[in-house]
């Protein structure tokens, strides 16, 4: 465990909310003195690494996943001037505190010492991965699968801790996405005083924001588990000043999506004249299609749990989007496992639990030993 925490805090000390390059430095080359396996640096910055039957081309391939970007610190956990200085890092009470503790650079401390530990079957090729630009959309995921990046298999070290019940590390077979759209509304200006001369864009985005709260949000289930989507208005913009008829207003959309299924906004807008709907990000949802590969990695989090008394995990689902959403349209079958708890990213007191951490190490590390 101490070599966990200490590499979890090396890494969580190297500012990467706007420059990832030197936390991937960090990692590649811990990867290149502590382990044999071939590691690569792709032109994203992305790190990869390579291991067990690298020259079988029928090998099964797993994948541990992970990314080493972080959004921007709080003031107060940073030494410099506002976002700039090293990144403070605290251990205590059993916990590291710091800007990507929990997400997610503790998890990708396990990862990389599970990679460099495991003994994967022998047909097995064990692949490590840290992306760039997770929290941006998946820059540098997308990348690596544009450039051929896809294993069979992938366990994405997101948060899975504390879902099912207090004190547990869950497995996630499936998790939503979030498109960003909106319900761009073109009217015809003319002066207040005279509104029958124009065509007013509000009131034709109101027409189309009733129509997004009638809409039914989408509804899945995947491996026994349901998913449930959701969809809000969140900013309405329109119009320059008191007395003049708008002739544009738009709608901002936030829509989450389940994994097949998608709410008509289209049909919203086909439904208004003068409405078009603009889709400004689609971050994919993820479902695991492979029910033995998700029953093995539980098995693998259940014995690791009963061997410290812990109560035992369970399949969740995770309502966040994640880079799984990426390798899971690209055609690999991913789970998310992972040490942060709902309500630690992202915050100014972000901190993980070392016993956690732990325990996602051990979790890793079976996987990538079982037979699947």
């Amino acid at each position: 465990m101490d070599e966990l925490a200490d590499l979890t805090e090396r890494l969580v000390s190297i500012p990467s909310h706007e420059d990832e390059t030197a936390a991937g430095d960090a990692i590649e080359e811990w990867l290149r003195a502590e382990t044999d396996a071939r590691v690569e640096r792709d032109d994203a910055g992305n790190v990869l690494a390579f291991a067990g039957a690298t020259d079988d081309p029928a090998a099964d391939s797993l994948a541990l996943v992970g990314h080493h970007d972080v959004v921007p610190p709080a003031p107060q956990q940073t030494t410099g001037e506002g976002l700039d200085g090293e990144y403070v890092v605290e251990r205590r009470e059993g916990r590291i505190y710091g800007r990507g503790t929990a997400d997610m650079k503790g998890s990708v401390a396990a990862a990389m010492l599970a990679f460099r530990d495991a003994t994967p079957p022998a047909d097995r090729e064990l692949i490590f991965a840290s992306f760039v630009g997770e929290e941006v959309g998946g820059e540098g995921a997308r990348h690596a699968i544009d450039a051929g990046f896809a294993p069979d298999r992938a366990v994405v070290a997101e948060g899975s801790t504390d879902y099912s019940k207090p004190g547990v590390t869950d497995v996630v077979v499936a998790h939503r996405g979030r498109r960003g759209s909106r319900l761009v509304a073109h009217g015809e200006a003319a002066h207040a005083s005279e509104p029958e001369a124009g065509e007013n864009a509000i009131y034709r985005a109101c027409d189309a924001i009733d129509g997004v709260r009638e809409l039914d949000t989408p509804r899945a289930t995947v491996l026994g588990n349901d998913v449930s989507g959701s969809l809000a208005v969140t900013v309405v913009d329109g119009g320059d000043t008191w007395n003049v008829i708008p002739e544009r207003c738009e709608a901002t959309v936030d829509e989450r999506t389940v994994p097949g299924g998608y709410a008509d906004l289209s049909g919203v807008a086909d439904s208004v004249p003068g409405v078009e709907l603009v889709v400004d990000q689609d971050l994919p949802p993820m479902a695991c299609g492979d029910a033995a590969f998700a029953d093995a990695a539980l098995d693998v989090a259940r014995a690791v749990h009963d061997e410290r008394g812990l109560d035992a995990p369970d399949h969740v689902t995770k309502p966040h989007a994640t880079d799984a959403g990426w390798l899971a349209e690209a055609g690999t079958e991913c789970l998310v496992c992972g040490a942060s708890e709902p309500g630690e990213a992202h915050t100014d007191t972000e901190s993980a639990s070392l016993d956690v951490l732990d325990r996602c190490y051990r979790i890793y590390a079976g996987i990538a030993e079982r037979e699947l």
